[in-house]
């Protein structure tokens, strides 16, 4: 083992004097413990997981996971060597380096192999394009940069330290200025550990993407009519209803496409509803409130289904589950939806949940409390919907299944976080022998699960009251499968029959598959429809089986599932 000293170098034997500044404008070296764990590392990043990557994004996952394991080796050599207290012979530690070196090349040639194979089944699977021939290059070009990159970044800050400690040494005992580095760091690190840092740095961020939903996306322009938020009559100014908001108001299909649809048939325009961080409440209680205010001022409560939607973290709603029930019920609807944060869903998720989850149930409950107060024979129908960070509010308003059924009329959740618990709660106790990934429960009485909706929702062959309430969620969604427990669990999902796009060679590793399927939810939506976190025209076939009209046909469900497949070519 090396004779490393605390910045990676080793130390040199006895030897001549070198003049001063020798060698200084080299770079240091690599503590050779720390680069063996830092190859197995490499390896590792390159294991199968649930989503094909780009040669981008995989060499940024290979340098951080090179740049960790180094990390690690160079801290357990030192350890080694404190407890040891002795050096193998030169001869010796030059013929371990040797072989190490002849294990690392062969064994990184290996695993790229393996990586382009099973990269080549999966990409194969999902329909999605070939992993470019240069893309090799790319990746280890990445991979070199950002490992480089964070260990020297490390090393600045040790040797950071350390000059902290010798400035302070000049004044008191090194035993004293040792002992205040240590409670300056215990202090940084109680700082993280307590939120306090995290809050200077969430504030940063907010403030950040605060300033991105300022902006307008290309093509969405104020609304003429006064069905919808932003329009004229509106509770809500336009400039409020952030960027997602804007987005939902601009989009949707216009009179003639519905009626189109619909066989000629005259449809009315469809009711869309929105409050934005901005909108004027002084809470998410006050904007849920405004929200729901704004539902009514549209006629919402005249149509003939009203759809409460929770959106992701930046305020997003998936057009096809709001377009899906429009041509269904061409255009008789009403939507509402409410932004609760700037952040991304991601982000949202982490460090701000509770958000999503207060935002849930006050847009739900500001709305049940309008349309419980309408006669029961003119009431329209009352659907819930959201998908990813959506769904775990949505099912914020409900405390289980049965207050599912007691207030509303169906619900629809695609691609449901891990901490959903409904969801949690509902698969957990799933029927015995069915898989965690298609699980039935209670027979398919009230829930039923579908990642390919046509074949699953009829499962199983039993009786499916109403209200019915459906969570579609594909095998390789990341989103869906990530949870802490992925650290030293292995997953019933990877103990049971795979689903459809999950390849067999997919393996549990203690921390190493909690760390590849975290790395996955980035890029979990860049995939095409019925796999990852993409969920576009199954969404179809979920609604009819939820809440069709009387004279919807199967013919009319392919026909919407080809609508929703062109408008996700278009977006």
């Amino acid at each position: 083992m090396p004779n490393d000293v605390i910045d990676g170098a080793p130390e040199r034997e006895a030897g001549p004097v070198r003049p001063p500044g020798h060698r200084r404008w080299l770079p240091d070296r690599y503590a050779f413990g720390g680069l063996v764990v830092a190859v197995l590392f490499v390896w590792l990043s390159l294991t199968p997981t649930l989503l094909p990557r780009g040669p981008f994004f995989q060499g940024l996952v290979t340098g951080v996971s090179a740049a960790i394991g180094y990390a690690i080796g160079f801290l357990g050599s030192k350890l080694v060597r404190y407890l040891v207290q002795r050096e193998a012979p030169t001869h010796v530690k030059t013929m371990v380096r040797r072989v190490a070196s002849v294990i690392g090349i062969v064994g990184t040639v290996a695993i790229l192999v393996w990586f382009w194979d099973w990269q080549s089944q999966l990409r194969a699977i999902m329909s999605a394009a070939p992993f470019p021939w240069f893309g090799y290059l790319v990746m280890v070009v990445v991979a070199v940069l950002i490992y480089v990159g964070l260990v020297a970044l490390a090393r600045v800050l040790l040797r950071a330290v350390r000059w902290v400690e010798r400035k302070i040494s000049r004044v008191v005992p090194r035993r004293i200025s040792a002992t205040a580095i240590g409670v300056l760091v215990v202090a940084l690190l109680f700082a993280l550990v307590n939120g306090a840092a995290v809050r200077v740095i969430m504030s940063g961020l907010n403030n950040s993407f605060a300033a991105v939903n300022q902006e307008t996306k290309a093509g969405d322009e104020p609304p003429t009519s006064s069905l919808r938020s932003g329009g004229p009559d509106s509770l809500v100014t336009w400039d409020s209803l952030g960027r997602q908001g804007r987005s939902f108001m601009s989009r949707g299909p216009t009179v003639d496409e519905l009626s189109a649809f619909n066989g000629g048939r005259p449809a009315v325009e469809p009711i869309r509803t929105y409050a934005g961080l901005a909108s004027g409440g002084d809470s998410i209680t006050g904007n849920a409130q405004l929200a729901a205010d704004e539902l009514e001022r549209a006629g919402g409560f005249d149509r003939a289904v009203v759809g409460v939607a929770t959106t992701t973290g930046t305020g997003w709603i998936n057009e096809s589950l709001a377009s899906s029930l429009e041509y269904m019920y061409n255009g008789d609807t009403a939507m509402v939806g409410l932004q609760y944060s700037y952040l991304p869903s991601w982000l949202s998720f982490l460090v701000d949940k509770e958000r999503a989850h207060q935002a849930g149930e006050a847009l739900f409950d500001a709305v049940y409390d309008k349309w419980k107060v309408l006669p029961p024979e003119s009431r329209p129908k009352l659907v819930v919907m959201g998908e990813s960070l959506g769904s775990f509010g949505g099912e914020s308003a409900f405390g289980s299944v049965d207050d599912v059924e007691a207030r509303t009329d169906g619900v629809l959740f695609t691609g449901p976080p891990n901490a959903n618990e409904i969801w949690t709660d509902v698969t957990t106790n799933r029927d015995p022998g069915s898989p965690e990934w298609l699980p039935i429960y209670e027979q398919g009485e009230t829930v039923r699960f579908g990642a390919r909706a046509q074949e699953d929702l009829p499962r199983p062959d039993a009786p499916w009251g109403r209200p019915r309430m459906v969570y579609l969620q594909h095998p390789s969604d990341p989103i869906v499968w990530w949870s802490p427990e992925l650290l030293l669990s292995e997953p019933d999902w990877l103990k049971e029959d795979r689903g459809y796009d999950v390849l067999d060679s997919t393996q549990w590793f203690p921390f190493v598959t909690f760390l590849q399927v975290a790395a996955d939810m980035a890029v979990s939506t860049g995939v095409p429809d019925g796999h990852g976190h993409t969920y576009v025209v199954d969404i179809a076939d979920a609604w009819s089986a939820i809440l069709s009209p009387d004279s919807w046909t199967p013919t009319d469900t392919e026909r919407l599932r080809t609508t929703l497949a062109e408008m996700g070519e278009d977006g």
